[in-house]
C-alpha cells in the first residue's frame, strides 16, 4: 500500500478536492472524519453533479447553451462540501488483508483504489490496482536490455545533451589528441545520435560509428544525409549488436573511443568486445580512449545523482519543459543500475513524472580500467579528470572531484 496519502474531512469544500484530484493527479480522496474514514469521493463523484446540465444541452443544445448558467452551476458545485458528494458506501481493507481479496474486491466494486484502515477504521494507507501489479508482477520483471533501454532514451537524447556546449570542449581535445599520434581512421563505439562521429568527419577524420539501438542509428543517419556529400564520405554508420565482434567493419584503426559512459554498459552485454575492438586496432601506436562515469564520486560523494537537468520543450508543446535526472543504484559488488526519469511541467506549474527507465551497468574504476587494458597489452596508461562539458584532458583525475574518469591507452 501506499502510506502518504491525501485525505479530506466532511466539511472540505468542492473546490479545494478538485485541486487534489486534477491538480496533484490523484484519482479518489478519502474523506475522514479525525482519521476515521467515513468516505470517498472521487473525480465521478464531482463530474456526475455536473451531469444534469450536460443533459440539457443534449436535449435542447441551443437554448440550453447559457454560459453564465454553466458558470453559476460550477461554482455552486464547488460550494459544496465533501459530506454531501462523496461516496457512502465505502469498501476498506486492513492491512493483513490477502493481495487477492483487495483486487476481488476492487473487481466486483467496479473500484480503482481501497483505503488501508486499522483496527479502530483509521485511514493508515491506501492500495490500487496499479499498486498490486506492480508487486505481482513488477517485481519480477528483468530490466531492460542495452538496446531496449537506448531505443526509449533515443526520443529525448538529443534534448538532454546540450551538444554544442559538450563538443566545444570535447571536440579539440579528441583532435590534439589524434594529431599528435597521428590517428586518422577512428572507431566510435555507441555512437548514439552521431554527435561525436559527425564532429570528427567535418574536421577530416574517417569515422566508423557502431550503435546498437535502431532509433539512435536511425536518428544519426537522417543527421548524415543533411551533410555535404565531403563529409558523409568520411562517416560510415553501421548498425551493430554489441553481443557480436566488430566481423562487419573491415580494416584497422588507428583509434577507438568510448564516450558517455559507454564501456560500463557494454561490459555488463559483452566483456570480450573489448578485447575485439582492441584487436580491430592497428598494431602499433593504436589508441583507446574512454570516458567514464565517476564512480567513486556519484555513488559515495553524490549519493548516486549523475545529473539533473531543465530543458525547455518545443513551441505549443502541451509541456512548458522537461527536466532529465540520471541516477545510479548499487546493486551488487561491481553492478549498478542506471535511472534516467524525465518529468514534465504543465502550463498550470504542476511538475509530474512522465517516464522512467532502467538498466544494468557494470561499475569500472580506476584500478580495474588499469588492470582490463594491461591484458590487452596497452602499457601506456593515463587518467584524466573532467566535469561534465566540460574539456577531456586538461585535469588530473580527482576521485572525489571528477565527473567523469576519461583514459587515454595507447599500445
Amino acid at each position: 500500500m501506499t502510506r502518504h496519502v491525501d485525505y479530506v474531512s466532511q466539511d472540505t469544500n468542492v473546490r479545494d478536492i478538485f485541486r487534489l484530484i486534477f491538480v496533484k493527479g490523484s484519482k479518489g480522496i478519502p474523506v475522514c472524519k479525525g482519521k476515521k474514514v467515513i468516505g470517498f469521493i472521487t473525480e465521478s463523484d464531482i463530474l456526475n453533479r455536473l451531469y444534469p446540465l450536460m443533459q440539457e444541452y443534449i436535449e435542447d443544445p441551443i437554448n440550453s447553451r447559457d454560459i453564465k448558467k454553466t458558470i453559476r452551476k460550477i461554482a455552486e458545485v464547488f460550494a459544496l462540501t465533501a459530506d454531501k458528494v462523496m461516496s457512502k458506501n465505502l469498501k476498506v481493507v486492513t492491512a493483513d488483508t490477502p493481495l487477492i481479496k483487495a483486487q476481488s474486491l476492487m473487481l466486483v466494486e467496479r473500484v480503482g483504489r481501497l483505503p488501508v484502515v486499522d483496527k479502530k477504521g483509521n485511514l493508515i494507507g491506501i492500495i490500487s490496482k496499479s499498486d498490486i501489479f506492480r508487486n505481482v508482477v513488477g517485481q519480477s520483471a528483468p530490466l531492460q536490455e542495452q538496446e531496449e533501454f537506448y531505443d526509449w532514451l533515443a526520443k529525448r537524447y538529443d534534448t538532454l545533451i546540450n551538444w554544442q556546449k559538450r563538443l566545444s570542449q570535447e571536440i579539440p581535445d579528441l583532435i590534439a589528441l589524434f594529431t599528435k599520434e597521428k590517428a586518422k581512421k577512428i572507431l566510435d563505439v555507441a555512437s548514439s545520435t552521431g554527435e561525436h562521429s559527425i564532429a570528427l568527419a567535418k574536421r577530416g577524420f574517417e569515422v566508423f560509428g557502431i550503435e546498437s539501438s535502431s532509433l539512435m542509428d536511425n536518428i544519426a543517419r537522417s543527421k548524415k544525409h543533411k551533410l555535404p556529400k565531403n563529409n558523409q564520405d568520411k562517416l560510415h554508420l553501421i548498425k551493430v549488436s554489441y553481443k557480436d565482434t566488430l566481423k562487419k567493419i573491415n580494416g584497422s584503426f588507428d583509434a577507438a573511443i568510448f564516450l558517455g559512459n559507454t564501456l560500463p554498459h557494454l561490459f555488463y552485454t559483452n566483456k570480450d568486445f573489448l578485447k575485439s575492438a582492441a584487436e580491430g586496432l592497428r598494431e602499433e601506436n593504436a589508441l583507446m580512449v574512454f570516458q567514464n562515469i565517476n564512480f567513486q564520486k556519484t555513488l559515495d560523494v553524490s549519493q548516486g545523482i549523475r545529473d539533473f537537468t531543465i530543458r525547455p520543450t518545443e513551441p505549443n508543446s502541451y509541456y512548458k519543459a522537461n527536466a532529465f535526472l540520471g541516477f545510479y543504484t548499487k546493486e551488487k559488488k561491481d553492478l549498478v543500475t542506471y535511472t534516467r526519469a524525465i518529468f514534465s511541467l504543465t502550463n498550470n506549474g504542476v511538475w509530474s513524472l512522465t517516464a522512467i527507465n532502467s538498466t544494468p551497468i557494470i561499475d569500472l574504476r580506476r584500478e580495474e580500467m588499469k588492470r582490463e587494458l594491461k591484458k590487452l597489452e596497452f602499457k601506456d596508461i593515463t587518467f584524466y579528470g573532467s566535469s561534465f562539458n566540460g574539456p577531456l584532458f586538461q585535469e588530473k583525475f580527482n576521485p572525489t572531484e571528477s565527473d567523469w574518469l576519461n583514459v587515454v591507452a595507447k599500445r
